[in-house]
């Protein structure tokens, strides 16, 4: 287990096993840019949310076990073996992979569970893995159900009930008969270490995004229309890392030490990065339609991601400043009324308008952020229930 006076930082092997990440990332987006309706979406939202799961997993095993431990190296590597393997079944995941996709995902957190309750064998804590396992191992079902099943929909009904079955464990802390959740205060916790790896997942799907814009950048020909899309892709990128890492993204660890309940308010910081990283990742397939034809036709299925990408992101952080600071900025809501206004008007410009309105309005969040900063003393966190 991790002590108290172990080194916060993030280990060397973390970092490693985030490049799985970054060729996931930009695999788990070819449904939605291949098939831009709300199935394609969905299917996108599954995966994601799939990946995510198996990266937070990995995130909280380093915070609370030592990674300088050689048996904990190995439990990260293998992981990360299974992430490589997700990734390269994501794009093919709801046709001829789906085992593939479905059955890594299974063995990776229940080998996981498994090697866990093996490490705390003589510890009191060896139940605690054993409720995860019991969740997992329910799970599985419609996650190999669902594989089994050639019709792509019922996969996507099956995949979305084990999703709900993974994630209402961890909203609930596992509860298992006879064992009942796994109590709080059980664990040693590193803040500093969990907010550094939520904001290193952040910075990865920012990655992801700067991949595809560049992808599609170089793909087609280079015309001043392409080159000024490309511009705006980028500033929407650099606009939302600003956004993000302005106070609350640099705090939400002294947000997480002061808060009187650590663990919850850690949960509640993933569920946010999630609704963010969301964001990020639809408008980075949004990038796709403003480069590949910045002059041309915007119909729904690009004005969805173009706009509706931003939106959420926004969402998202608008949620993030409630989990450190109990309050949400004006600028936020303004934003959302602001897009929601101009969906329709925007619709029958080209999409590097669309693109253009999107960056605007981040940029305004950006510079009230700034105004809001100027001559005022760092603000404390001061999370909910503190």
């Amino acid at each position: 287990m991790r002590k108290h006076e172990h080194p916060e930082q993030t280990h060397f092997l973390e970092l490693f096993f985030d490049l799985a990440f970054i060729f996931a990332l930009t695999r788990v987006t070819r449904p939605l840019i291949e098939r831009t309706d709300l199935v394609g979406a969905a299917q996108t939202l599954v995966l994601l949310l799939a990946l995510f799961w198996v990266w937070t997993f990995t995130a909280w095993v380093t915070n609370y076990f030592n990674p300088e431990r050689a048996e904990i190296q190995l439990l990260v590597l293998a992981s990360m073996l299974g992430s490589v393997l997700l990734a390269v079944a994501a794009p093919a995941a709801f046709a001829g992979r789906g085992l593939l996709f479905a059955g890594t995902y299974a063995v990776v957190h229940i080998g996981r569970s498994l090697a866990i309750a093996y490490f705390l064998r003589a510890d009191e804590r060896r139940l605690n893995p054993i409720r995860v396992l019991f969740w997992f191992g329910v799970s599985a079902v419609p996650w190999i159900a669902g594989a089994l099943i050639s019709d792509s929909t019922s996969r996507l009904a099956l995949w979305t009930l084990a999703l709900v079955v993974d994630y209402a464990g961890g909203m609930l802390l596992w509860p298992t008969p006879r064992l009942g959740p796994i109590p709080t205060g059980q664990w040693a916790f590193a803040p500093e270490h969990l907010a550094d790896r939520y904001r290193q997942f952040y910075v990865i799907a920012l990655g992801e995004s700067i991949f595809i814009m560049g992808g599609r950048y170089f793909d087609n020909e280079l015309t001043i229309a392409r080159t000024m899309a490309f511009v705006v892709a980028f500033t929407t990128t650099a606009l939302m890392w600003r956004i993000y890492i302005q106070r609350a993204g640099r705090i939400m660890g002294e947000a997480i030490k002061v808060s009187p309940q650590p663990n919850r308010l850690g949960r509640s910081i993933a569920n946010t990065h999630l609704l963010m990283v969301t964001g990020v990742v639809i408008t980075a397939v949004g990038y796709r339609f403003i480069i590949d034809q910045p002059l041309g036709h915007t119909d729904p299925a690009s004005i969805g991601p173009i706009l509706g990408g931003p939106a959420l992101f926004i969402v998202g952080r608008a949620r993030f400043e409630w989990v450190v600071f109990s309050r949400v900025s004006p600028s936020r809501l303004v934003a959302l009324l602001v897009m929601a206004a101009l969906a329709a008007p925007l619709a029958l410009g080209p999409p590097l308008l669309v693109a253009v309105a999107a960056a605007t309005v981040l940029t305004g969040i950006a510079i009230a952020d700034a105004r809001r900063a100027r001559d005022r003393p760092p603000e404390k966190p001061s999370p909910s229930g503190s």
